[in-house]
């Protein structure tokens, strides 16, 4: 029998050339499932799927999984170990309950030359076995901000549509969703249905929002695509926390006029379904036809599209060497792409709602968070917490309480000699609100009786850090005992301006609070509940009698934390003292940042191999 071409590259990319005949169904009854993967637990995850896809069997025509659902996304170095040839996963899954419907997966694929990328396939029951209708590799791995996906694996090179028994269809992963191209190509290419599998944390909690910021821009992208080309569109989105990444679901079915068919619920794995006609589809884009508009002009857009693809910012290919710039203060700024001169539109120091969040829907991710990366994540059931009666503590100590109950949070006052009466009150205080019932254990005696070894006096702010490592000390123990693990109470505040002592205040392994500054600490503190005489005192670490923060710092948070979010942001510190920001201020906050980074930081190791741990090694922290 002949085969074309197409047919013929399709089965050598593992597709069946001949689906069975499209049954006479429509709607396409059509079940996303947002997916908690266990991280690199392939076996246990498709075990998983399998019986996801059982419970569909009769319900669900096709059943979508989001991207990577196999094995978790962020896996770094340990792609090579969790990535699967197709033949293992049509193994791995077994055999096909009756009334299957088809399966549509994401995951890191060993390629029949060895090679590894992120993929998705579209399987079809087929007796006892799962038979390969099509194979995508994604094209376009992210690799910036918090993504080092082209470091790992090598991008598909290839888009088509493919013909299943339900009608043709296209799958996208994650970016290929949000570029215009992908989703253009695949309809010109006759997709009926556009399946979006993606793994995007969520960023933005601006108030005001029913969702993450993220997951509004995934709307919007998602909506026009359908609009415009007059094609259905189904993402499913991963659900859970991946060493602080976090995945909110929200999964969405997008009708072919851009309308929202279905969305699903946020911070929680279930069910998505939705009917989606394609006969609806197709009669759409009769009476839109934009796509064949687009069909029409292809052929006169090339020419543009060739001169677009070769065009250079700069046409001679010298890159503009920055040199390090001294700001008007007398402060070096180190060279970087990200000291532009340029600033943002309404700029000054008192901005009405810069900092603010959603705040319900910050505690429901750190909720999430906590319950991810303490249980699934690393197996604890019991947490532990120093509180120390600042606001900090107690916003962590009622996080705490939400995500795993009272009876399973330990709560520790450890007061020194130096440490205020007022501190102890409202450690008790805090406790109190949360219904946990503390332990104190003083800790001044180790600290005095190392002290009297020591063959000169200690300063009050050598003692200050001893009693910091002390606590610590106390806590880890602790945590051994109760057999639980440390929760961290830093601020990003904090963090930013390097106002901790180091392998102490930083040394818990899950912090909630991290990316918090300190001003939104304290809107959050008001949303829990925390005890208003807690949250109005003035800030203070209580190592030394009587010093706030404020003192040590020379700079009130309220005005440190926007001076550091446009500092994040790349606005030059030259600018933010042109805008009204004061100097003196803008100096102290800049000199912190960037004389601390180390302390952000992992211990700097000499790299003498190509297995370094952390250089070539590279597992994430839940793996």
């Amino acid at each position: 029998m002949s085969t074309s071409p197409t047919s013929k590259n399709r089965a050598a990319r593992g597709a069946s050339a001949h689906p069975p005949e499209r049954p006479d169904r429509d709607p396409l009854r059509l079940r996303i499932v947002q997916f908690d993967p266990a991280k690199a637990d392939v076996t246990g995850n498709l075990a998983r799927i399998a019986g996801e896809v059982a419970l569909a069997a009769d319900k669900a025509d096709l059943v979508l999984f989001p991207e990577t659902a196999v094995s978790g996304y962020f896996v770094e170095g340990g792609v090579d170990e969790v990535a699967l040839t197709v033949s293992e996963v049509t193994r791995l899954l077994g055999t096909p309950p009756a009334s299957s419907p088809d399966l549509v997966l994401g995951l890191y694929e060993r390629g029949e030359d060895g090679v590894l990328y992120n993929s998705s396939l579209h399987l079809q029951p087929r007796g006892d076995t799962w038979a390969v209708v099509h194979r995508h590799r994604k094209m376009f791995l992210p690799t910036y901000t918090l993504f080092d996906e082209a470091r790992f694996v090598k991008p598909g090179l290839t888009l088509e549509s493919y013909l299943t028994r339900f009608g043709r269809m296209a799958m996208l992963i994650c970016e290929e969703v949000l570029h215009a191209f992908p989703s253009a190509i695949a309809s010109l290419d006759g997709a009926e249905l556009l399946l979006g599998l993606s793994a995007s944390p969520i960023r933005d909690f601006s108030p005001g929002l029913a969702q993450p910021g993220s997951l509004e821009r995934w709307d919007l992208a998602g909506k026009a695509t359908a609009m415009q080309y007059s094609v259905p569109l189904a993402v499913a989105h991963l659900v859970g926390s991946e060493g602080g990444k976090i995945f909110a679901g929200g999964s969405a079915v997008y009708g072919p006029g851009g309308t929202l068919l279905a969305k699903g619920a946020l911070f929680e794995a279930g069910h998505l379904d939705a009917e989606i006609s394609l006969e609806e589809a197709r009669l759409r884009r009769v009476r839109s036809p934009m796509l064949e508009d687009l069909r029409t002009m292809l052929p006169h857009l090339r020419s543009a599209l060739d001169r677009a693809a070769v065009r250079r910012e700069n046409p001679s290919g010298n890159a503009e060497r920055r040199e390090a710039e001294t700001s008007e203060s007398g402060t070096t700024l180190l060279p970087g792409p990200s000291w532009g001169r340029g600033a943002p539109a309404g700029l000054s120091p008192v901005q009405p709602g810069l900092l603010e969040l959603n705040l319900p829907l910050v505690r429901r991710a750190l909720v999430r968070f906590l319950k991810d990366e303490v249980s699934r994540r690393r197996g604890f059931s019991e947490v532990v917490v120093g509180v120390s009666g600042g606001v900090d503590s107690a916003v962590t100590l009622a996080l705490a309480v939400e995500a795993f109950g009272a009876e399973h949070v330990h709560a520790f006052l450890l007061p020194d000699k130096a440490s205020s009466a007022e501190s102890r009150t409202h450690g008790h205080l805090a406790c109190e609100a949360y219904g946990v019932q503390p332990r104190e254990i003083p800790i001044h005696k180790g600290i005095e009786q190392y002290m009297a070894g020591e063959p000169s006096p200690v300063s009050p702010a050598r003692r200050g850090n001893l009693a910091a490592r002390f606590r610590a000390m106390v806590l880890w123990d602790q945590a051994a005992r109760t057999g639980g693990v440390v929760l961290g109470t830093g601020n990003k505040s904090e963090r930013l301006l390097g106002y901790f002592t180091w392998h102490a205040d930083d040394s818990p392994p899950v912090n909630p609070l991290g990316d918090l500054l300190k001003t939104q600490v304290w809107a959050l503190a008001a949303e829990l509940d925390v005890p208003e005489v807690i949250i109005q005192k003035p800030p203070s670490a209580d190592l030394v009698a009587g010093v706030h923060d404020e003192h040590e710092l020379g700079v009130s948070y309220h005005e440190a934390d926007p001076i550091l979010h446009w500092l994040l942001e790349g606005v030059h510190p030259d600018i933010l003292v042109s805008r009204g920001f004061r100097g003196a201020a803008v100096e102290t906050v800049f000199r912190r940042l960037q004389g601390t980074h180390w302390k952000r930081q992992l211990p700097t190791q000499a790299l003498l191999t190509n297995t370094a741990i952390g250089g070539f090694y590279l597992r994430p922290v839940d793996y």
